[in-house]
């Protein structure tokens, strides 16, 4: 967490650097800040919460951030609105799903996948803030086509 902390410092004045990372190089960060806030926070909160502490820990190192955003759905052409909205989108390449359950579910990685898909974007995470510790089964990395 140090490092992060003063890889964070060290480029946060730099928005241009921000702006030339990949997916991988992003996720690694936005990890960091997940931790952050979980530790602050803790689990047992609603998701909303989570996301908006979040998205402000990412704007904060310099992230171009997006909240709420309406994805659609293209078929032959055709606009569907299927009401799809991803919770949170990181330099327009990283789109984060929010939790706040008891598990996570097949439904919740079929969710953030769909987004990837929809959104033509090939890295995801899902994170379930609710668990005791941030470990491999509540952040979760989805990948489509990286």
């Amino acid at each position: 967490m140090l490092a992060l902390k003063r890889f964070s410092r060290s480029f946060a004045n730099y928005p241009q650097i921000f702006a030339d990372m990949n997916e991988n190089e992003i996720s690694f960060l936005i990890r960091g800040a997940a931790f952050k806030v979980h530790n602050s926070l803790g689990p047992g909160l609603l998701e909303s919460v989570y996301e908006r502490a979040l998205a402000y820990e990412l704007r904060s190192l310099g992230f171009e951030v997006k909240t709420q955003l309406g994805i659609p759905m293209i078929y032959e052409n055709v606009h569907f609105d299927c009401g799809f909205r991803l919770d949170i989108l990181v330099n327009n390449l990283v789109i984060i799903e929010v939790k706040s359950v008891d598990i996570l579910l097949d439904i919740h990685h079929k969710q953030l996948l769909t987004y990837l898909k929809l959104m033509h974007k090939k890295l995801g995470l899902l994170i379930n803030f609710n668990a005791i510790s941030l470990n491999k089964t509540a952040l979760i990395r989805i990948v489509n086509n990286l």
